[in-house]
């Protein structure tokens, strides 16, 4: 296990985790957010081969509809 720092709370996750992975895992929609790993807008293409490492930051970012 390995801790990152996930919305701004620590978390522990397996090592080596892919982002399409974790998304799953905590009930997210890869085609509904945008990610963003240690500050940097990761592509939605590149989910799947960008693992997670030690003391990464995690940003999940969601859309939400509404207005007038």
């Amino acid at each position: 296990m390995i801790t990152i720092k996930f919305n701004g709370k620590p978390t522990q996750i397996p090592t080596s985790t892919p982002i399409t992975t974790f998304l799953t895992t905590h009930n997210y929609n890869p085609i509904h957010v945008v990610v963003e790993l240690n500050e940097v807008i990761i592509p939605k293409d590149s989910y799947p081969t960008t693992t997670l490492s030690p003391d990464d930051t995690l940003e999940i970012l969601t859309f939400m509809g509404g207005g007038q």
